[in-house]
């Protein structure tokens, strides 16, 4: 008899459970042996974070697919904060949002813009649109054999081990080459959406006991209707629903070189490994709470603030999320999440740009009090922060703080809110790795101070237990 995958982790627990206080007390050593003084990060003028006290990042590369601009400058010249502008190739995101408005393929466009620098005609777009769609399957039997076995309980691991296994399938996996690099970016391009839907059909299945379905996705949809038609057991979607999903796809579809996920996918090309290496590299920094992770703690935050305020009365609010600030309340962070950007000042525009198509879609929803209520937390809270916090530029909310809510309001799964946001930011990450490849030649290296005094080697025999 086979044994479950569920049990075979249980005994790998059980396993080393007795090495439990061993493990405590290494993990206690290596903490205090990894201890740097700060003061030696001003000693050395060494930038955390690759970025200066005022929260500007080190320019360590060039890039024209895309720019982001957050301050602006007054008539002598001096840098003041301004409303955030993001081009994709050169064009502004509300012209390219604003364009697009009423057709079907936005995400699509988008995406030939990134790839290849050029808006696309009626008919380029409506190739590159077919080749997608050719491009939007599985290898045979890869979704039973891959992706229903051992279905992992993060969405995002199960989505890098679903790339780094379609490797497996690849006949020229470690060509470099700009040609077949490209071909297998388009395939990710189009394959992410059934991998990330597929991936939680089995995890409902198995840790959630849900009915499973699989539908497979159709060719003349676009890349957001399929995500809904997947998604839904009935496949049903309004026509709204589908085009707020489909801007949320190119709003996040790419920003800039420096974003940690980026920069990923820029350091790991340099070293000339494959494409799928490439991103499932990209995909574990895009795990990360602090980057794309954020979203679901958007959502959480907003669990807090409704269990707590049930009524939305301005005043608790304001003292709630006060709370929150002095961490007193929700996870004690002292963060209200959401609010503020690494890069913007005043505002993300991003967020300016969903939260018009947020309140569209909360009309259609019925949830216009829950909208007004988050449109008060960020007011207020842009408030507070301003009053408790030293700051240098202006807080506004991240486009993390309407996405959330926007996926809530299409009901699509939370487990599903960071993968989807890799759905979007592979177009991105595949124009970087070609950028990276025709301009690279050399690995990126940055350099790291050493600050580990030196000392003389003890013989084994003479070591205390101190040493």
């Amino acid at each position: 008899m086979q044994m479950h995958y569920t049990d075979l982790r249980d005994q790998i627990i059980a396993k080393f459970s007795k090495y439990s206080q061993d493990i405590m007390e290494l993990s206690k050593m290596a903490s205090k042996s990894d201890i740097i003084n700060p003061k030696l990060y001003e000693k050395y003028d060494v930038k955390r974070g690759l970025r200066d006290i005022n929260g500007n990042g080190v320019v360590c590369g060039l890039t024209e697919i895309s720019e982001i601009i957050a301050f602006g400058k007054d008539e002598e010249g001096n840098k003041i904060p301004a409303d955030g502008q993001l081009y994709y190739r050169g064009y502004s995101i509300r012209d390219l949002v604003k364009g697009a408005i009423g057709r079907r393929f936005a995400f699509e466009e988008s995406t030939y813009l990134l790839l290849f620098g050029l808006l696309p005609s009626k008919a380029h777009l409506d190739r590159f649109c077919e080749i997608l769609a050719d491009f939007r399957a599985l290898p045979p039997s890869f979704v039973r054999d891959i992706i229903m076995k051992a279905p992992s309980r993060d969405m995002m691991n199960m989505l890098a081990r679903s790339v780094l296994s379609l490797y497996s399938y690849d006949p020229k996996p470690d060509d470099v080459s700009k040609k077949n690099v490209l071909r297998q970016s388009l395939q990710l391009i189009a394959q992410f959406p059934l991998l990330t839907v597929y991936s939680q059909k089995a995890y409902s299945y198995y840790h959630s006991d849900a009915s499973l379905f699989i539908h497979k996705p159709k060719k003349e949809f676009s890349t957001a209707e399929n995500i809904l038609h997947m998604l839904r057991e009935d496949s049903k979607f309004t026509e709204l629903e589908a085009q707020v999903l489909d801007l949320c796809l190119v709003l996040h579809a790419e920003h800039g070189g420096g974003n940690n996920s980026t920069f990923t996918t820029h350091v790991v090309t340099s070293s000339g490994t494959d494409t799928y290496s490439s991103v499932a590299a990209s995909l574990g920094s895009l795990k990360g709470p602090k980057h794309g992770g954020a979203n679901i703690k958007v959502c959480e935050m907003f669990d807090s603030i409704k269990a707590h305020v049930p009524d939305f009365d301005r005043g608790k609010l304001k003292d709630y999320l006060a709370k929150m600030l002095d961490k007193e309340a929700f996870d004690r962070s002292g963060l209200i999440y959401g609010m503020g950007h690494a890069v913007y000042s005043l505002s993300d525009p991003r967020a300016d740009i969903l939260q018009t198509f947020a309140e569209k879609l909360a009309i259609e929803k019925h949830m216009e009090e829950e909208y007004a209520m988050r449109t008060d937390v960020a007011k207020i809270a842009a408030e507070l922060i301003a009053e408790k916090r030293k700051i240098y530029k202006g807080v506004s909310p991240n486009v993390d703080f309407f996405s959330g809510f926007v996926y809530d309001m299409l009901d699509l799964p939370r487990e599903l809110y960071t993968p989807f946001f890799a759905v979007s930011r592979i177009s991105g990450w595949s124009a970087h790795r070609l950028e990276e490849i025709t301009n690279g030649g050399k690995i990126i290296r940055p350099a790291y101070q050493a600050v580990a005094k030196r000392r003389n080697y003890i013989p084994m025999e003479e070591r205390t237990e101190t040493e």
